[in-house]
């Protein structure tokens, strides 16, 4: 449903889905010569571990018609360096956090067409530091806001073939206009200051295809494409008061990923999966934050699911994420450049660890909608 809401018209009867994922990055960032600050130390290990929940309560009203509510966390990022370091006029600490609510209508045309549209109202908070000087215990400048937008989400599944089935899914970008705060004292042994600050983001675009080919009873071979329109964030100006005050020099690129995977049918009640994807990151040396050093990364994954009953299934999962070790050069002709060069090399890793339950409400062997017997009155 959050990538493609005609996938809906999958999921019989009242359904109700509920997920939790464990987000576990590690991201050892150092700083390395000729970065001029070197002695002031390295940022530590960034990555801060985090939760996410997701919902997908669903109602089938005919054979046609579907409801649903798809609850996510889209967007999600949570770093923070050690205190005094050597790139801290770079960042000391970022997170971004979203959820959102897509009240999605799913409709079977016939047997092999479905097609589903949903309406995104999405929330958005953003909170960065960084400090203002090169020398240790140099205050902090912050920079927090927050804004709630509406999107839209689009969808298509097509079964041209008894075990054959593709899907399309297209996530609109949603503009946030954040207001909130720039607090910083204006010069250093000056008290702090706190003005009102507003920044204008777009979030991307996404398209997603993919392909689902069962090719024996117990064999199913799955693949799929992604494409994400990171390039809206460019440079984000920031103003206070109606004045140009700073700017996210984000300058990304579109991202892409490619994956394959396979499930295997253990018996009725049981079945395995596993997947293996390359991910072509929106981040590189020229555009690589401290406080982001993501790069291009390989993905694996296995999971299983398991059928306690016709009404009750449990779902595990395991991804770890290889993204290698990105460097990062600030130098003069860089947007994000204030002065200072920096040289740094992360060691990255994150592993993801995910779970759901999903019920069915309504009787399984009930037709939809429920047939009532006709009561005669003679």
């Amino acid at each position: 449903m959050f990538w493609n809401p005609a996938t809906i018209t999958d999921i019989p009867g009242i359904h109700s889905e509920w997920d939790v994922s464990g987000i576990f990055p590690s991201a050892d960032l150092k700083a390395v010569a000729p970065t001029p600050t070197l002695g002031f130390g390295n940022a530590g290990d960034i990555g801060m571990a985090g939760g996410l929940a997701a919902a997908y309560p669903s109602y089938q009203f005919n054979d046609n018609l579907w409801l649903g509510l798809a609850t996510t966390s889209p967007y999600g990022l949570s770093t923070k360096t050690n205190f005094n370091w050597a790139g801290q006029v770079y960042g000391r600490s970022a997170r971004i956090v979203s959820f959102d609510g897509t009240p999605t209508i799913g409709w079977k045309v016939n047997d092999w067409i479905s097609v589903g549209a949903g309406v995104t109202v999405e929330y958005l908070n953003v909170r960065l530091t960084r400090a203002l000087g090169v020398l240790p215990n140099t205050p902090s400048a912050i920079l927090e806001g927050d804004n709630v937008g509406v999107g839209y989400a689009l969808g298509a599944t097509f079964k041209p073939l008894p075990w054959t089935e593709i899907g399309i899914g297209f996530r609109s970008s949603i503009h946030h206009q954040l207001d909130g705060t720039l607090t910083a004292p204006p010069a250093p042994g000056f008290p702090i200051l706190s003005l009102p600050a507003k920044a204008n983001i777009n979030t991307p675009e996404d398209v997603t295809l993919g392909l689902r080919q069962r090719i024996s009873p117990q064999w199913t071979l799955l693949a799929g494409l992604e494409w994400t329109n990171w390039s809206r964030l460019n440079i984000v100006p920031v103003t206070t008061l109606g004045v140009p005050a700073t700017a996210l020099p984000l300058q990304y690129k579109d991202g892409y990923m490619a994956s394959v995977g396979a499930e295997y049918e253990w018996s009725p009640l049981l079945t395995f999966r596993a997947g293996l994807g390359y991910e072509w990151s929106p981040i590189d040396t020229a555009n690589r934050q401290v406080f982001i050093p993501d790069n291009n990364r390989i993905w694996t994954s296995i999971g299983a699911t398991y059928h306690w009953s016709e009404k009750l299934s449990f779902d595990v999962s395991y991804a770890h994420l290889f993204p290698g070790s990105p460097r990062l050069q600030i130098v003069p002709g860089s947007a994000q450049y204030v002065g200072v060069p920096f040289f740094g090399k992360a060691d990255a890793s994150i592993n993801i660890v995910s779970a759901s339950f999903k019920y069915r409400w309504d009787d399984p062997t009930k037709t939809i909608p429920v047939t009532q017997p006709i009561i005669r009155k003679d």
